[in-house]
């Protein structure tokens, strides 16, 4: 529908504000203040979107006061269930009316009325003066004011486009003969989030059925006698519920409100005070998409540094998106000069090299078949060292041809002295490995640059183009199309199409080295970029290249096993049941457990109204009824078998039988290394089953063994070394078992006097200390009382009160800068760390302790990856460095280099990052991984 010329847009503040947070809850906005400022982007982004796109004439905001209204005085238990407002969106109300100041925008909210009432009786008046009104709005109880001149503007949200709804879209969706019976669906469909009561079972299929037989609310009730069985029943006995209800979702539209119009008339931001509030929050990128700060005039293209080919006569061979849709406060390839060439003769190849051999910097970005490195075909590399320009050389698929093109770049990809930068260059790396070529230090890689500037954000190309560049990328999707069956493959795109894709994201990757490179160097994360990230690259570039062999017949023992042990289980749960029922059914567990069985008085429920049977949840109840503890074990086992003893085999690659795992280097925010396909860092070591599958973990050949190295207690080290607690540290230099001089310490008893139980108590308030456990926590670990665990708890402080001290210390300093820092200068950011929610506060201050001392460790690994790694190629060894979990790292050794691993991998790595505390290793040999562990 296309939108006249003159029109009032009316904007639900609250709705927009909470759909914005939600957008970036799991990839938060975190200025360097430490406010996420996510709410105030994703509200600012649709504003700025509706103003470009729609250029309304007039535009107001309305918001909700938080106040009582006038649905409270006739239901105080309106809304009483909703969960407490998120705290970065209290935060970000203020700010979001900061930003409509500076957009010269007026906000309107009334006490006693909701923003609803404000809307539709400005929406009502307007319409009734002839102009047209768009209700931007998600919510979907605006529909029952769509009229002739009152329209529903749903803005764009998570893919869908915007949807501009009138009358007749408004009838066709509701099924119903007039607008205003959205109200009475409503009222009988009820709504949980506001807690207003409707008839019970009543669903909106029900509702719209009665309401289209008998019209409202009302002449339901009325003609109620028509009706049969439960349903007469339950409307008979919920009918004054229903007409509450009705009275709840109405629009009032003549609440008395005072307001001119011509306040509302659109005429642009105040430039000043809208660049002071952009700065403040840190909205660069918006600031040059709204007030053209910082950008360049798009009509001329940077005069070319290296005039290798005549320009381009065609800017893009891409086909334009529509009008509308190309439509965007960002710059794209349609609307920036570019020089994008293709190199598809060995002349043109010769001429890009010399060039490229001159630089000191060069960007590659290399398109493939497919995303699996270890199986993806090369089909062509992207050059770029200008902003502006970039060079295609698509590859043959003839393997012989493919390895001599590839080889041509050889001496640049293997140069000691040429910088190579990408995006992601492990997966880079991985797939020219294949064709006989290393990417050789120094490199750069964006992605992990933008990681540890913005550990909490999105590491995407497009993402951070959007971010530092203003700028949208091509996306993949407009070549492939969607995944799925359907999908294209790169080899069937027109080659013209690839070369301007693909030339993008080289140029696209270099402009973004350009701002990381500085933002690295003022953050002062050089030591931690160019000594720990970018050096383990290649490390683990070398390890998922060689990939770990697994032996599929020790897997299908433990298989057969298994299903065995399963179907033992199975019976038993059967048994103490007294009846057969699907043990993986939640439903049917749950309506035995607290239906049929009744194990709780108030059982827990899921938002469906389902009986609540997380394994949280069902632990509660295991020590007092065995059934529970046989479920416990049962599910257990059977995601012991789905998930690693059913799946390994089929992640045997088909080329040298091996799993090739991929390791993630930006994923956790603490700095650890994450994996997949498969997730190695998951498998269980503290069963006995779990363990079992280690033992399918084999070395390459028979006369090779593996060899593991682990870190004993390096948190508990690192944690000694932080607080610099004497009494542990004087523990670990002599040496001494920490958790049985801790438990003669908390019991007061000598330690040979240390029972196991006293060990074990001991154990768990060492490591739980680091987590920030609470009484209650440590209770539930251990099986004891909460009481138990206080006195426990406290005198743990009382042993090691600079332990105490630390702690209180790195709380403190988290509250008042809104982050902490790993020994290296990592930082974790803790948003929610002065927060009133003390739930919210509570998981903060428990991060403020474990981030700084979780994250040293992994960068002590990190560095001694590296090491260990240029000492096994320096010396040209045949061991490789295979897997990493956690603490640990495994080799696939030759007999005959047994010895030198032993004395060399343990000194590598306890000088990887010195403490002030010896930091041991214990190593481990054997035929298979669970024997070496």
């Amino acid at each position: 529908m296309s939108i006249p010329p003159s029109q009032l847009f009316l904007l639900d503040a609250m709705a927009l504000i909470y759909r914005a947070h939600f957008a970036f809850s799991k990839n938060p906005r975190i200025n360097s203040q430490g406010m996420n400022t996510g709410a105030v982007l994703g509200f600012t982004n649709t504003l700025v979107e509706v103003i470009q796109k729609e250029k309304p004439t007039y535009i107001v905001v309305a918001f909700d006061k938080a106040t009582p209204t006038w649905r409270h005085q006739i239901y105080p238990a309106y809304k009483a269930h909703r969960l407490a407002q998120p705290e970065d969106i209290t935060v970000a109300i203020p700010h979001v009316k900061q930003v409509l100041e500076a957009f010269r925008i007026p906000v309107l909210e009334m006490e006693g009325y909701e923003a609803d009432d404000i809307i539709g009786t400005l929406a009502c008046q307007v319409a009734r003066k002839g102009l047209e009104v768009y209700m931007m709005t998600p919510d979907k109880d605006f529909a029952q004011l769509v009229d002739e001149h009152i329209y529903l503007y749903k803005p764009a949200y998570m893919g869908n486009k915007v949807a501009v709804l009138g009358t007749q879209a408004i009838l066709a969706k509701w099924e119903i003969a007039r607008v205003d019976q959205v109200r009475d669906i409503l009222a009988l469909q009820g709504d949980a989030s506001d807690n207003i009561p409707g008839v019970p079972t009543i669903g909106l299929k029900t509702a719209q059925k009665l309401i289209r037989q008998f019209g409202s609310v009302e002449n339901l009730i009325a003609q109620a006698s028509q009706l049969t069985g439960k349903l007469r029943e339950k409307v008979m006995a919920y009918r004054q519920q229903a007409v509450l209800a009705k009275q709840l979702v109405t629009i009032h539209t003549d609440i008395p409100l005072q307001f001119d119009l011509a306040q509302s008339l659109y005429q642009g931001p105040d430039p000043e005070q809208l660049r002071a509030v952009f700065q403040q929050l840190e909205f660069r990128a918006l600031a040059r998409s709204v007030l053209g700060e910082g950008l360049k005039s798009p009509a001329s293209v940077p005069d070319s540094q290296s005039q290798l080919f005549e320009p381009t006569d065609s800017p893009t061979s891409l086909k334009q998106p529509t009008a509308r849709a190309a439509s965007t406060t960002l710059a794209n390839i349609y609307t920036t000069p570019h020089q994008y060439h293709l190199v598809d003769t060995p002349a043109l190849r010769q001429k890009l090299m010399s060039y490229l051999a001159l630089q000191d910097t060069v960007c590659l970005d290399t398109e493939t078949t497919g995303l699996d490195p270890h199986q993806a075909a090369l089909i062509g590399i992207a050059w770029a060292y200008y902003p502006g320009e970039a060079y295609y050389v698509p590859i043959p698929q003839d393997d012989a041809q493919a390895r001599a093109i590839v080889g041509e770049f050889k001496p640049l990809l293997e140069s000691p002295t040429i910088c190579k930068v990408g995006q992601n260059l492990k997966y880079d790396s991985l797939i020219l490995q294949r064709y006989g070529v290393e990417i050789a230090s120094p490199i750069f890689d964006t992605m992990i640059a933008h990681y540890l500037l913005a550990p909490d954000r999105s590491h995407n190309m497009n993402a951070m183009a959007e971010e530092y560049l203003s700028y949208t990328p091509i996306s993949i999707e407009t070549l492939l199309g969607h995944r799925g069956a359907t999908q294209k493959n790169m080899q069937d795109i027109d080659l013209k199409v690839v070369k301007e894709y693909a030339c993008e994201d080289a140029d696209i990757t270099l402009r973004l080295k350009q701002r990381l490179q500085p933002a690295i160097e003022q953050a002062k994360l050089q030591k931690l970029l160019y000594e720990v990230e970018l050096p383990l690259v290649p490390v683990l570039t070398a390890m998922e290249h060689h990939g770990v062999r697994v032996d599929p017949s020790v897997l299908q023992e433990i298989a057969i096993t298994l299903s065995g042990e399963l179907q033992t289980l199975a019976q038993e749960i059967y048994s103490l049941a007294g009846c057969t029922f699907n043990i993986d059914s939640p439903k049917q567990l749950g309506d035995l457990l607290f239906g049929q069985l009744q194990l709780a008085d108030k059982p827990k429920k899921t938002p469906l109204g389902h009986y609540a049977t997380g394994e949280l949840v069902l632990a509660a109840f295991a020590k007092d009824h065995e059934i529970v503890a046989k479920i416990l074990e049962y599910r257990e086992l059977k995601k012991l078998k789905s998930t690693y003893v059913d799946a390994l085999p089929s992640l045997l690659s088909p080329l040298d039988g091996r799993i090739h795992t991929s390791y993630n280097q930006t994923v956790v925010v603490t700095g650890r290394l994450s994996s997949t396909h498969p997730n190695l860092q998951n498998i269980p070591i503290r069963t006995a089953r779990g363990r079992a599958i280690r033992k399918a973990f084999v070395p390459s050949s028979a006369d090779h063994v593996l060899l593991a190295a682990d870190y004993s207690q390096i948190e508990l080290r690192i944690m000694a070394s932080f607080a610099q607690d004497k009494t542990m540290i004087a523990a670990f230099e002599a040496g001494r078992d920490i958790h049985r001089a801790t438990a003669s310490r908390l019991f007061k008893v000598p330690p040979a006097a240390v029972s196991d139980s006293m060990r074990r108590q001991a154990k768990m308030a060492n490591f739980g200390i680091i987590y920030g456990i609470s009484a209650f926590g440590l209770a539930q670990r251990l099986g004891i009382t909460r009481p138990a665990a206080a006195r426990i708890i406290q005198a743990y402080f009382e042993e090691f009160p600079a332990i105490k001290a630390y702690m209180d210390r790195i709380i403190s300093q988290a509250r008042a800068q809104g982050y902490v820092t790993t020994l290296l200068g990592r930082e974790k950011y803790l948003r929610d760390i002065n927060s009133r929610n003390a739930t919210m506060r509570g998981f903060d201050e428990r991060n403020a302790i474990n981030a700084p001392i979780q994250g040293t460790a992994a960068e002590m690994i990190k560095l001694a990856m590296v090491g260990i790694h240029n000492w096994l190629t320096g010396a040209q060894l045949q061991a490789k460095m295979i897997l990493q979990v956690h603490d640990e790292l495994v080799f696939d050794v030759p007999q005959a280099e047994v010895a030198l691993l032993q004395a060399h991998v343990p000194l590598l790595m306890s000088n990887a990052l010195p403490l002030a505390v010896p930091v041991e290793v214990e190593i481990g040999i054997g035929s298979n991984w669970l024997e070496a562990h």
